[in-house]
């Protein structure tokens, strides 16, 4: 009986190829912890936010609205990379404006998040047990992370 030499079965074998890289994620998924209510009062709370470009962040500078009050900055941008709230697709800077303080504060913070670190999550430590863990801050269904 003929022996297997063990070079031989590595040599045999299939090489292994690299795992894929992940996809890159450009839209996220959003909870507004209030909500936008419509001039139907129509609440609309869960939405969607896309990457910003180069001219997502140039664009408003040109705004006569943000050379009059930088602060419109703000509004500006997440007019243009909010893609939709609730059933609403048309979003624009009148939209932003009406919606309440926290939602925006919300939306500032995830843009920031998904433009500078490439994602949602933030890491937390529970004041009891003071056990650290990471949550989704895009929000979901109550429950989830």
């Amino acid at each position: 009986m003929r022996r297997a030499n063990p070079q031989t079965l590595v040599a045999d074998a299939a090489p292994t190829e690299p795992a894929p890289a992940p996809a890159l994620r450009t839209e996220f998924d959003f909870e507004l912890p209030r909500g936008f209510v419509d001039a139907d009062g129509v609440l609309h709370r869960s939405g969607r936010m896309r990457l910003a470009t180069a001219r997502d962040e140039l664009l408003p500078l040109y705004d006569a609205r943000v050379q009059e009050n930088p602060a419109f900055t703000t509004v500006v941008l997440l007019a243009r990379v909010i893609t939709r709230l609730g059933d609403l697709t048309r979003i624009d800077a009148q939209l932003v404006e009406n919606m309440f303080a926290s939602d925006v504060a919300f939306l500032q913070d995830l843009y920031r998040r998904i433009n500078s670190e490439g994602h949602t999550r933030a890491a937390v430590t529970c004041p009891s047990c003071e056990q650290s863990f990471a949550v989704d801050i895009a929000g979901g269904r109550l429950g989830e992370s």
